[in-house]
C-alpha cells in the first residue's frame, strides 16, 4: 500500500499535468484560427471585396436607403467598367457636403472599427457615393431626344431601371450633352429626379466626371435586409 500510493499520486499528477498541456494547445489552436480568420477577412476586405451601406435614395428602386451592398474591388483595376455597372467612388471633388466627425460611445466604436477592419461595417460609406455608370471615355452622351431618352454616341436607350417623374416621360429633368474623357465615367443615378449626380457637378473640379482611380469598384449584390438579398444588374443588354 505504501508502495502503491505515491504512484497512484504520481499517475494523478501527470494526468492533470497531460489535461493541462491540453487545454493550452487548444486555446493556442483557437487564438491560432481566429487570428487567421480576421488576417485573411483583412486581405479580402482590403483587395476584394467590401461592405457599404446606401446613405440615400438616389439609387431608388435599385437600391434603398440603408441597404448594404457588397462591392467587388477588383473593377476597375482588373475587369473593366461597364455601362451600366453600379459602382461606388470616392468623392471626386465638392460633391459632399462636409461632415463634421459624429460623437460615439466607446464601446460602440470599437465594435465599428473592427467590423470595419474586416470588411464587415462601412464607417466610411457617407465619405462615398453610388451612381450607376452611363458614359465611358469616349463616349458621347446626351438627353433628352423626342421621346426623353438619354442617348450615347447618338443610339437611344431604353433604361428599365429609371424612376421617371409622373407626367414628364423624361429620365432627367436637365438637358446635358457631353463627351467623357480618357479614364473617366460620366454617372448617373437610378432615381434622377433625386440625384445629385454628375450632371449637377459640372461646375466642379474634374466637370462632372468621375475618374478611374477615384473608383472603389462594381456593387454585385445586397446582402442586408435579408428580404431585398439579389444580385445587382448592370442591364447588359439595354447598353448592348
Amino acid at each position: 500500500m505504501d508502495d502503491a500510493q505515491p504512484t497512484r499520486v504520481a499517475s494523478v499528477v501527470a494526468e492533470r499535468q497531460s489535461q493541462g498541456k491540453s487545454v493550452k494547445v487548444f486555446v493556442r489552436d483557437v487564438l491560432v484560427i481566429l487570428l487567421a480568420a480576421i488576417l485573411i477577412s483583412f486581405l479580402v476586405k482590403t483587395f476584394l471585396v467590401r461592405s457599404f451601406y446606401i446613405p440615400s435614395e438616389s439609387m431608388m428602386d435599385t437600391l434603398h436607403r440603408d441597404d448594404r451592398v457588397i462591392v467587388n474591388q477588383l473593377t476597375p483595376d482588373l475587369t473593366p467598367v461597364q455601362r451600366g455597372d453600379v459602382v461606388v467612388f470616392k468623392d471626386p471633388g465638392g460633391w459632399l457636403d462636409p461632415r463634421p466627425p459624429e460623437p460615439q460611445n466607446p464601446v460602440i466604436a470599437a465594435f465599428d472599427w473592427f467590423f470595419s477592419f474586416v470588411g464587415l461595417s462601412a464607417p466610411d460609406s457617407n465619405d462615398h457615393l453610388i451612381k450607376r455608370a452611363i458614359g465611358l471615355p469616349g463616349d458621347v452622351v446626351a438627353c433628352c431626344n423626342e421621346f426623353g431618352e438619354l442617348t450615347i454616341n447618338g443610339n437611344p436607350v431604353d433604361e428599365p431601371y429609371v424612376v421617371v417623374r409622373s407626367g414628364t416621360g423624361r429620365v432627367s429633368e436637365t438637358d446635358f450633352a457631353v463627351t467623357v474623357p480618357q479614364d473617366s465615367l460620366w454617372v448617373l443615378g437610378d432615381n434622377r429626379y433625386a440625384s445629385a449626380d454628375s450632371r449637377f457637378h459640372t461646375d466642379k473640379p474634374g466637370g462632372g466626371f468621375v475618374p478611374y482611380e477615384n473608383v472603389v469598384g462594381r456593387a454585385i449584390l445586397i446582402t442586408w435586409p435579408i428580404d431585398r438579398w439579389s444580385w445587382l444588374d448592370n442591364h447588359e443588354f439595354t447598353f448592348r
